[in-house]
């Protein structure tokens, strides 16, 4: 592995859990941006939200990108949902090694995040058409971030990281890179 894993999608996608196999099948780092948010403000990402807004989170996730652009041994780094959906941070994604878009239906997010409290996104009435809403927005921008677009619905976390680590070998991604993204 030479350049970053960089793993975007959806809130329940799995980019964390997925990324713990990717790191565990390559021997890399994980490096997690929602991790590293809270370890330099000093609280979590729910209480940023509360206390310092979308907007502060918004600016420190692009500060933590930076940073991570500055890394030269390559990790696989599991991105917040929000992230790609700022033009600077596209790029710099797509700069910094393979894109990958763990992507997700409605249905599965629900179903995955039922009873999580820590999202503040998902917090208050409305949850379900707050979801379908949020990712048919972001959808199109993770298609245009990723160079490779993988489906998690109905696959255990094991199975998918050997599936990106599979098309990454066969150079899938690098056909991505060319215009054709292949699901």
């Amino acid at each position: 592995m030479d350049k970053h894993i960089v793993l975007i999608g959806f809130m329940g996608a799995g980019k964390t859990t997925v990324g713990r196999q990717l790191a565990r099948l390559t021997s890399a780092r994980l490096l997690d941006t929602d991790s590293m948010i809270e370890k330099q403000a000093g609280m979590t990402v729910s209480r940023i939200f509360e206390t310092r807004g979308e907007d502060f989170f918004r600016r420190t996730e692009t500060l933590v990108l930076e940073e991570l652009a500055e890394m030269d041994r390559p990790a696989v780094i599991s991105t917040g949902g929000g992230m790609p959906m700022k033009e600077e941070n596209r790029r710099a994604l797509r700069a910094m090694g393979c894109v990958v878009y763990l992507r997700t239906e409605p249905q599965t997010v629900l179903q995955r995040l039922s009873g999580d409290t820590t999202r503040p996104l998902l917090q208050g009435e409305g949850k379900e058409e707050r979801v379908k809403q949020l990712l048919a927005r972001r959808d199109p921008v993770y298609r245009e971030t990723a160079h490779l677009v993988v489906e998690t619905d109905g696959r255990k976390p094991a199975k998918i990281a050997e599936d990106i680590l599979n098309r990454l070998r066969l150079g899938t991604a690098e056909e991505a890179r060319g215009g054709s993204r292949r699901e």
